[in-house]
């Protein structure tokens, strides 16, 4: 194993806990099964990931809204009532993040999937945001993960050697693409598990 010298973290779901799950159960009065209908074949998980890459918000929405006429308030309640689902940081995370600042030996960044008209209410809202060298974000580029492009962006802008570079995500396609640029990876689960592979590779 190549020694780290650079941590590249993902934001949603490893440091900061995003669930559209915490407007629709409510909208759907608790009915999991409704819900997941909606998130399958109205405003699908892959839809939003198409903001991520920089589609506009409001073109997304109207996009949808004409699809589906029908379900119109319910696809408004999606970037309308955006904030709501954000639940907060995922504070074990948090704190391994702050160690590894707190360490000379290390560069720390951050690579995520999110959409450049939402991101700013996310560095509004959690101070360590800030605490990064740089964040590079999709929507911004108008690229997202797993295109190997983002990741070599990333690399190239902050001059980076991907062998000295580890990169933990939630996302297992996020994390093979990654490897196949001989970055080193973990896939995160949660914050317990993350330490406990920072601690074997004696990187904590």
């Amino acid at each position: 194993m190549k020694n780290i010298n650079t941590f590249i973290f993902d934001l949603g779901n490893v440091l900061i806990d995003w669930n559209p799950e915490y407007v629709y159960l409510d909208v759907f009065e608790g009915d999991r099964k409704k819900m997941e209908w909606f998130f399958t074949e109205i405003c699908p998980y892959e839809w939003n990931l198409n903001q991520d890459a920089g589609y506009p918000l409001a073109q997304a929405t109207e996009d949808r809204v004409q699809l589906f006429p029908q379900y119109e308030d319910w696809i408004r309640m999606y970037y309308d009532r955006w904030e709501e689902m954000l639940g907060g940081p995922i504070q074990g995370s948090v704190v391994l993040l702050e160690q590894l600042i707190a360490d000379p030996r290390y560069r720390v960044i951050a690579l995520t999937n999110w959409s450049a008209e939402t991101f700013p209410v996310a560095l509004q809202r959690f101070d360590f945001l800030h605490w990064f060298e740089g964040i590079v974000v999709s929507g911004t580029e108008k690229i997202r993960k797993p295109n190997p492009e983002i990741y070599t962006r990333t690399l190239e802008r902050y001059q980076l050697t991907a062998e000295y570079c580890f990169f933990i995500d939630d996302n297992q396609s996020n994390i093979e693409a990654a490897a196949a640029l001989k970055i080193q990876t973990h896939h995160f689960h949660h914050p317990e598990g993350l330490e406990n592979d920072l601690r074997k590779r004696k990187l904590l």
